[in-house]
């Protein structure tokens, strides 16, 4: 199904928006991105289409949306803030924001503006797929396509059904991750967080929990992660390291430690404090890390740097 796709209609001219509408438009497909904000659209193009950026000049290796071949993606992507380029779509993308009226506004209006043969798909974080779905005309043609942030440097996309998601949907989402080298996972049924979500709140409730009770630093524990376990994880995944660990030895483990781990329900209170106070991390210049006077533009730059040497080692160019 995927060569019956052609035009991608994303919603949302933020950071993932940007993202993803250059990756299609470097995969050879007609791409629109609308948003209602002229100004965000003006700021978009200026990030994904830099005219005053030099092939050659480093971007690429720090992962930015400008690196490569801005002149070959010019021509694919187009930017709009009239709803009727939904009109054209063989494909949506919904990366607007992260609230259920606002998505049940969109989809109410788009889903009747887009042609029936359309894929809707919405890059929800961990809302219910079946709850917006409950306003989209022709619900069946509608699934979850979750991206990860950065989108044009990590490679997994989480296609999630909802209860009305019909499998020839599912499949050719599927299929369209597949065509611009993404690597898919499927969601048979919907839960809370879908994979991802739960698996890294999990690990943050842990953490919080461990430095909480004065057992290692934030800083200790983040490096537990960076080089330990990211280098463990990077490669196999939960089960494959059990079998290879011993399931004798991890059923001796998790007799005894899983009574012990945090399980508690509330949100701890070192992430509920920096909450209370605005500290909400890179985007207002304090988190649990301090990222004033352009740290945070460092950091951004780092993680993106460094994402993209771990990809480029592990799965080739995408």
């Amino acid at each position: 199904m995927v060569h019956k796709i052609k035009n991608v209609v994303i919603a949302g001219a933020g950071i993932m928006g940007s993202s993803i509408a250059r990756l299609f438009a470097s995969f050879q497909y007609n791409v629109t991105l609308y948003d209602i904000n002229e100004e965000a659209l003006h700021k978009c193009r200026a990030l994904i289409l830099p005219d005053n950026r030099q092939e050659g000049d480093g971007a690429e290796d720090a992962g930015e949306l400008g690196a490569g071949n801005s002149q070959e993606i010019r021509g694919n992507i187009e930017f709009s803030s009239d709803k009727e380029c939904f009109r054209e779509a063989d494909f949506v993308i919904e990366a607007i924001i992260e609230k259920m009226e606002i998505k049940h506004s969109f989809f109410e209006e788009i889903s009747h503006l887009a042609p029936e043969a359309a894929v809707l798909t919405s890059n929800t974080s961990g809302l219910s797929l079946t709850e917006i779905a409950k306003v989209v005309y022709l619900p069946e043609r509608f699934c979850g396509m979750h991206w990860l942030n950065p989108p044009h440097i990590c490679p997994l996309i989480e296609v999630i059904r909802g209860q009305k998601t019909s499998g020839k949907t599912a499949d050719i989402v599927y299929d369209v991750a597949r065509d611009i080298h993404r690597y898919p996972v499927r969601l048979q049924k919907e839960v809370p967080g879908f994979l991802i979500n739960r698996f890294q709140f999990a690990i943050l409730r842990e953490a919080m929990s461990l430095a909480e009770e004065g057992v290692a630093s934030k800083e200790d524990i983040d490096n537990v992660f960076k080089y330990g376990l990211g280098l463990r994880y990077a490669c196999l995944g939960p089960f494959e390291i059990a079998d290879l660990g011993g399931l004798d030895t991890f059923y001796s483990i998790a007799d005894y430690l899983f009574r012990d781990l945090s399980d508690t329900k509330e949100v701890h209170g070192m992430l509920a404090d920096l909450y209370r106070q605005g500290d909400f991390g890179v985007k207002s210049g304090k988190g649990f890390y301090d990222y004033s006077n352009g740290r945070d533009r460092e950091a951004i730059h780092k993680r993106d740097a460094d994402f993209l040497k771990v990809s480029k080692c592990l799965y080739g160019k995408l």
